[in-house]
């Protein structure tokens, strides 16, 4: 199968905005080229405890769950459900000042993007 360009970010949790400590917690991939968008997301509650003992878990989960939500798409993405995979990419990587963040948006090269999306949690988040 033939290579094509597919784009990547990772969805970070920053407990404490003002101290910039972080925790990989999930990757978004999309690929134009295949009509791909999703996201895995693996919270290591731990590493995240570690950081900040007070942090609500509960609603950093439903944070992250929200955003594989709306790379699926469909009424479980609210408003965002019914835009396009691209639009819905690029909403979900513009840059926020929150506890969950998209990190900088990365390329590369794949004949698999699922594959790569397992790879990338795999490498970077778990």
């Amino acid at each position: 199968m033939t290579q094509v360009v597919f784009e990547y970010a990772l969805v970070r949790v920053v407990p404490r905005v003002e101290r910039g400590e972080q925790v990989n917690a999930g990757v978004i991939v999309y690929c134009q080229a295949r009509g791909f968008l999703a996201a895995r997301c693996a919270l290591d509650e731990g590493r995240l405890s570690a950081l900040d003992a007070s942090v609500d878990v509960a609603g950093v989960r439903r944070a992250l769950d929200a955003v594989e939500a709306v790379c699926q798409g469909g009424g479980a993405a609210g408003a965002a459900g019914g835009e396009s995979a691209g639009r819905r990419f690029r909403w979900l990587t513009s840059p926020r000042s929150t506890i969950v963040q998209p990190g900088p948006i990365h390329t590369g090269l794949t004949d698999d993007p699922e594959g790569e999306l397992e790879r990338l949690l795999d490498s970077l988040v778990r």
